[in-house]
């Protein structure tokens, strides 16, 4: 099991742009072969919003990211964010 985790830190007024990019990834990723679950989920007590997807493998998950990523590489994650994201792939010890 291979887990790509993305926190995001939004602006305010910002979070539903956030929120539609991580939605357009999990569109993106829909049918790619070797994931298991993706999605996108907002953290109750504080602004940011993870995104979260298993992968059978980090081979599965490193030959459907240049296509999944694609869907969102224009879009201003410079501008939306208060920081930039922190980025986590996960494997069991």
């Amino acid at each position: 099991m291979f887990v790509h985790l993305a926190i995001h830190h939004p602006k305010p007024e910002h979070v539903g742009d956030l929120l539609a990019s991580m939605h357009r990834v999990d569109e993106a990723a829909a049918g790619a072969a070797g994931l298991v679950q993706i999605g996108a989920w907002r953290d109750q007590d504080s602004d940011r919003l993870v995104g979260l997807a298993l992968w059978e493998s980090e081979e599965a998950f490193q030959v459907a990211a240049p296509r999944i990523f694609a869907a969102v590489a224009d879009d201003p994650f410079d501008e939306w964010s208060a920081r930039p994201p922190e980025i986590l792939h996960l494997t069991q010890p």
